[in-house]
């Protein structure tokens, strides 16, 4: 590096890294200044502009990522890569005195016996280089990299002083075993012109991951150097500012690419990654913690994308996704998804207006919501979805729509029926839900004093059902309306049992036994897909196991208790059975 920093070089003051973006005077001051960008955006104090006026502009979008320095100011050295492992793995050892008990060594456990065979450098095989100022292959004496540690096949280079990304090529081709690749918040410049990655392929060809989280470098740039390890099978890319994935080249990620995470960028919409569907083999997509709130924008005429069959996982967890529609739309962009993260949404937090019950917990609604709405999910918020909750779900759901449908005339069930896609075949599995409109009538109208019953009638030899309607005054009480009953299906009032069906469900024992959202880790598919195939198994042998959830019945008992302090509305459905 020249004596006197120049604009792009990478400086270390302190242990806190940055960028030269200007070299010169700043007025109403004296002198020379360095206008620095640090990679950490909070130790700055401006965004490159110093009293109206603008000496640089930062890749930070953040408000305060840059300051001025004097080049006077004493920056650390910066190191190769050799020194820097020697450094990490040799130098702490060679200053550890041995530990004696009477005289006798003691052996050494735990951390210290770790650290002593990572000493051995030959046999080293995680280097971990956070942070120690690498910006050169190799200095003046360094032996080879591939004689000093031939094994290492995991490497971390965050946080380092590389300008180019040349030097990291470098490393990587005296590295044969090399699976996994770290380079977290480097500032690698002129990426696309660079022309020593240029053939770097054979270098780079044994690495599985990598790791570009908050580089902030472009999606082009990142295909760009991603492209370059042909057997690539996951990368991150989280933290880098991103706000649309352009079509560009993807070669051989096309084939070998299963995991991609692009969490904590700035998507809005599922659309702008619409460019990932050339991604065949994708089987993982990781998008916490961006801004998306729907698939396409709204009053959009984009065709919704439509990734591969493969992408089986998603996480959409803390977005700003409001609506319902969201999730009836990921079956069509997503067709074959099976595993979902949907928590610390929005929707999914909040009850919803128009189906809530009002329970207190709303996420138990929105489970049930969700799984109702997705016919294939199989994990959910990292729990797998039994057949057993399969069908407390989708059964819950659909009284739920019976609920929504009953709060707007029978012209308009069209239009809320366009918000549940799955209406028409979950009346086909569970039948078409009861819906009781509540009729605005007058008051002082003698239709407003009547009930409408649906009487069905079970007889006791197992016949078929009989049913009949009439009119029923509210005032009626039930001994009354034993002894209509009794004269429309010919049998004694007293010997009667009344139930009115509400159509509604009620949730019973075991519902707090749901399994809520774990911060864990991804789960293995196949592990899922094997517990529930066992879960299955239980259920289908014990024979017994109830669901979470079952209609609401209402037995109306003999008494003069009046009919209209029975049933809700002015119409009911009444099952009638002999005792």
């Amino acid at each position: 590096m020249p004596s006197s920093p120049q604009v792009g070089d990478r400086l270390s003051y302190d242990g806190a890294t940055c960028t030269v973006r200007y070299v010169g005077e700043v007025t109403g001051t004296s002198g020379t200044w360095l206008g620095v960008e640090w990679d950490d955006a909070a130790r700055g104090k401006h965004d490159g502009s110093h009293k109206g006026t603008r000496y640089f502009s930062c890749r930070s979008r953040s408000a305060t990522p840059a300051s001025f320095v004097r080049p006077t100011r004493p920056a650390e050295i910066p190191v190769s890569f050799i020194a820097a492992l020697e450094d990490k793995y040799t130098a702490e050892l060679a200053e550890t005195t041995a530990i004696k008990f009477s005289g006798k060594v003691a052996e050494e456990i735990g951390f210290a016996k770790t650290r002593s065979k990572q000493a051995q450098l030959s046999e080293l095989r995680f280097a971990l280089l956070d942070g120690t100022r690498v910006a050169a292959v190799y200095n003046e004496g360094d032996k080879s990299i591939n004689e000093t540690c031939p094994k290492v096949v995991e490497l971390d280079l965050s946080r380092n002083l590389f300008q180019q990304f040349g030097p990291v090529v470098a490393i990587c081709s005296e590295l044969p075993i090399l699976r996994e690749l770290r380079l977290n918040g480097n500032r690698f410049q002129g990426i696309l012109e660079e022309g020593d990655i240029e053939g770097a392929n054979q270098s780079l060809q044994s690495v599985k991951g990598l790791t570009l989280e908050q580089t902030l470098m472009s999606w082009e740039e990142i295909g760009h150097i991603a492209t370059k390890f042909e057997t690539l099978s996951a990368l991150n890319a989280s933290t880098n500012q991103l706000s649309s994935l352009p079509s560009i080249p993807l070669l051989s990620l096309t084939s070998t690419l299963l995991s991609l995470n692009l969490e904590f960028n700035d998507f809005t919409t599922i659309a702008q990654l619409g460019s990932l569907a050339a991604l065949k083999a994708l089987r993982h997509l990781h998008l916490k913690g961006n801004n998306i709130s729907s698939i396409r924008k709204a009053d959009s005429d984009e065709r919704l994308p439509v990734f591969s069959a493969e992408l089986q996982y998603l996480d959409v967890s803390y977005n700003q996704i409001t609506s319902w529609t969201f999730v009836d739309e990921l079956p069509t962009s997503f067709p074959g998804l099976t595993s979902l993260r949907f928590a610390h949404n929005y929707v999914y937090e909040n009850a919803d207006p128009e189906l809530s019950t009002g329970t207190k917990n709303y996420t138990e609604e929105a489970y049930m919501f969700t799984v109702g709405r997705l016919a294939n999910l199989k994990t959910l918020n990292f729990g797998s979805v039994s057949a057993a909750d399969r069908q407390d779900a989708e059964m819950f759901y659909l009284s739920h729509i019976g609920k929504h449908l009953a709060t707007v005339p029978e012209n308009q069930e069209e239009e809320i029926l366009k918000y549940h896609r799955r209406y028409a075949e979950l009346c086909e599995i569970y039948g078409t839900p009861v819906v009781n409109r509540k009729k605005q009538i007058n008051p002082a109208f003698l239709e407003a004093r009547l009930v409408n019953i649906q009487f069905v009638f079970h007889p006791a030899k197992g016949g078929d059902p009989v049913q009949r309607a009439t009119r029923i005054p509210k005032s009626f009480d039930i001994y009354a309306v034993k002894g209509i009953a009794g004269k429309l299906f010919g049998a004694k009032p007293l010997s009667l049992r009344l139930v009115w069906e509400t159509g509604e469900w009620d949730p019973v024992a075991g519902f707090d036994d749901e399994v809520e959202d774990s911060s864990g880790d991804e789960e293995d598919m196949s592990a899922l897909e094997g517990r529930e195939k066992a879960r299955t198994e239980e259920t289908s042998q014990q024979g017994t196991k109830g669901g979470k959830w079952v209609k609401r019945e209402v037995e109306l008992p003999d008494g003069p208790r009046q009919l209209g302090f029975c049933v809700d509305g002015l119409e009911a459905n009444i099952r009638v059975e002999l005792r």
